[in-house]
């Protein structure tokens, strides 16, 4: 990329009416979410409802930082970009790529944007688990959709993906979808994603225990860890738990230390 000028994309015949970097970066509409660095806002553009996330750059302090802790810094919105293009090809639904751009050359000061589809009126894993542990689902429903996030699991992390922020709040269904087995999950919020040419057993083990602190208080029981652990691993149960018992250790574990945490953070107040 030339640093002097911007490298702009548009995707699947999306023609919004501006598509030079500077327009698309001053567009505004609803303000979606909001930190230091980058803002999110849900508008109207190319006669359909879009998601733009802008990103301003993160300074060089963000990266040391990160650096020091032995993280890899997100510098923008590219990060998002490739991991769309990725589920795309190996089949995990995700929001619909529209546009993508970025200019500067230097990590701390690089602008960037996607845009993506309004995905409509889905329902988030988190939010239909929410009330499960007053009112059960059918056995049926919960098994369905256990393999469902195990089976989108296992093709994320063997397809060399890190998420980084595995939660249920981060998988979703077509709201008009719920009764329909064959309905895809939808896999969200990709800004920290991270593509290995194949995933590090420590980074998969920390995107599962984040996947199961999501889950630690939905009335889930010890067979239905047993059961995504099967179809995850794709072994026969006995073969599941018994190769894989440090593992189960280690989720429990972990798991329940985030919440611990998190349960710290909320009683002081600290703004999630």
């Amino acid at each position: 990329m030339n640093c002097r000028h911007a490298f702009v994309e548009c995707y699947a015949g999306f023609a919004p009416d501006v598509q030079d970097f500077a327009g698309l970066m001053a567009l505004t509409g609803r303000v979606y979410r909001q930190v230091k660095d980058r803002q999110t806002h849900q508008l109207m553009l190319g006669g359909q409802s879009v998601f733009i996330k802008k990103h301003y750059g993160v300074g060089w302090l963000e990266i040391i930082k990160n650096l020091i802790s032995l993280k890899r810094p997100v510098l923008g919105a590219r990060n998002e970009w490739l991991a769309i293009q990725k589920l795309n090809q190996i089949g995990i639904a995700t929001t619909p790529l529209l546009a993508f751009g970025e200019r500067g050359w230097m990590p701390a000061t690089r602008q960037s944007f996607i845009i993506t589809q309004d995905l409509g009126d889905i329902v988030t894993l988190e939010e239909l688990c929410d009330t499960w542990q007053s009112k059960p689902p059918t056995p049926q429903f919960k098994r369905q959709l256990i393999r469902k996030v195990a089976n989108l699991a296992r093709v994320f992390h063997d397809s060399g993906m890190l998420h980084r922020d595995f939660y249920l709040c981060h998988f979703a269904l077509q709201q008009a979808q719920l009764s329909d087995a064959n309905a895809p999950l939808i896999l969200m919020d990709l800004h920290r994603v991270e593509i290995y040419p194949q995933l590090p057993a420590g980074k998969r083990r920390k995107d599962l225990a984040g996947l199961y602190f999501s889950a630690l208080h939905i009335g889930l029981g010890k067979r239905d860890l047993l059961r995504f652990l099967r179809q995850y691993f794709q072994q026969p149960l006995p073969v599941a738990f018994d190769q894989h018992r440090a593992l189960l250790s280690y989720l429990q574990l972990r798991a329940h230390k985030l919440d611990r945490k998190l349960a710290r953070k909320v009683a002081q107040g600290v703004a999630l």
